[in-house]
């Protein structure tokens, strides 16, 4: 009798082995088919498509699908997510028609302060800077913090004196500064208006992607609200709130009423409810496996069987924006799975947005009925 449980136990192991292999087959068969996505934002808020002029309309398309040809150059010719996310975000930081930096708004005592921060699945290396009023492109700043310092997130003066050791573009305050930003803070000091009642939009803009080794990452840049006082800092900069990138579910940026979704964690949330979503379906997948007379599974189902659903990702990000609606706030997100679905939720009427993909999707658009 132990000779033949001896036998029955090297049989199983055997078989274990044996499976062992054919899902690393299959996995590689499904690695040799690469893949890649991409999503930016430049901003969700209360958009009046009667508003909308044909000439500005077009302004804002051409800006996102330029952004967005720039980040998905990167990922088509192989380059990295993080490389995407930068090339998609250097672009809308140069446009004023957006809220970071040239175009980012004015503080109550009329300056442009600008935060950033971003993310790599791959480690979950993250950088951030917030309060910076002279670098160019707050993004490459903040991936400098990332890479060339011990520290996550750096604020003001020490972020400006680290881009400096690092050789980062400068620029003076009349390059960030434009006429519209500046008009917008006069009518919310005159008429003592809050900062919803100057921007109809948040204006922030963001990027994730995932590139074609599977890698994931994030990216979110910012100037902030009009008349922002007291250092306030929203939640573009705050890992976990605004950006939050993990090779094991999703990467996201975010658009939106700061403090609400600081409170909510948005980013993270996401990440985290994909997770264990993709885990609860796959259990719950396996129940309905049949058993043998030992109550043993006949089969058990692979992970790669099973990859989450555009739908299941779509609800869950969902949830995560009624949460902040529930709260009070407004504001959307963008969001790529390791899947490589790319998606978006807002709870405003509209976000200035795109995504493309390898397998042919390119769009961009402005309004929720899009």
């Amino acid at each position: 009798m132990r000779n033949f449980r001896s036998l029955a136990l090297t049989f199983v192991l055997f078989t274990a082995m044996m499976a062992g292999n054919l899902f690393s087959a299959k996995a590689s068969e499904q690695d040799s088919d690469p893949r890649w996505s991409i999503a930016i934002h430049g901003g969700a808020g209360t958009l009046d498509p009667d508003r909308m002029t044909p000439e500005r309309r077009a302004a804002y398309e051409a800006a996102l699908q330029g952004a967005l040809d720039a980040g998905k150059a990167v990922l088509a010719d192989g380059g990295s997510a993080m490389d995407a996310v930068k090339a998609a975000i250097i672009p809308l930081e140069n446009n004023p028609l957006f809220n970071a930096g040239r175009g980012a708004v004015f503080t109550w005592e009329g300056r442009n302060e600008l935060d950033a921060s971003i993310m790599d699945g791959r480690d979950r290396s993250a950088g951030a800077v917030t309060g910076v009023t002279t670098i160019k492109n707050p993004i490459l700043l903040a991936d400098k913090v990332r890479t060339d310092s011990p520290h996550v997130f750096l604020m003001g003066e020490g972020a400006e004196q680290f881009a400096g050791e690092q050789g980062l573009e400068t620029a003076p305050p009349e390059w960030f500064a434009t006429e519209a930003r500046r008009s917008a803070l006069e009518r919310m000091k005159a008429n003592q208006l809050s900062a919803l009642d100057v921007d109809h939009k948040f204006g922030t803009v963001g990027a994730v992607a995932l590139d074609m080794d599977g890698n994931l990452a994030a990216g979110t840049s910012t100037g902030g609200m009009t008349g922002k006082r007291w250092g306030r800092i929203g939640d573009a900069p705050v890992i976990g709130a605004g950006t939050y990138a993990d090779n094991r579910s999703c990467a996201v940026s975010a658009t939106g009423w700061g403090e609400y979704f600081i409170r909510v964690g948005v980013a993270q949330e996401i990440c985290t409810r994909l997770r264990y979503r993709f885990q609860i379906d796959l259990n719950a997948a396996q129940l309905t496996v049949p058993k043998d007379k030992e109550g043993n599974p006949s089969y058990y189902i692979h992970s790669y069987e099973m990859p989450l659903s555009l739908e299941a990702a779509q609800e869950e990000a969902d949830i995560v924006m009624s949460d902040v609606k529930d709260l009070g706030g407004d504001g959307g997100v963008i969001l790529v799975t390791r899947e490589g679905h790319a998606l978006y939720s807002f709870n405003t009427t509209g976000m200035y947005r795109g995504r493309a993909t390898s397998d042919g999707v390119n769009e961009v658009a402005i309004f929720a009925a899009e």
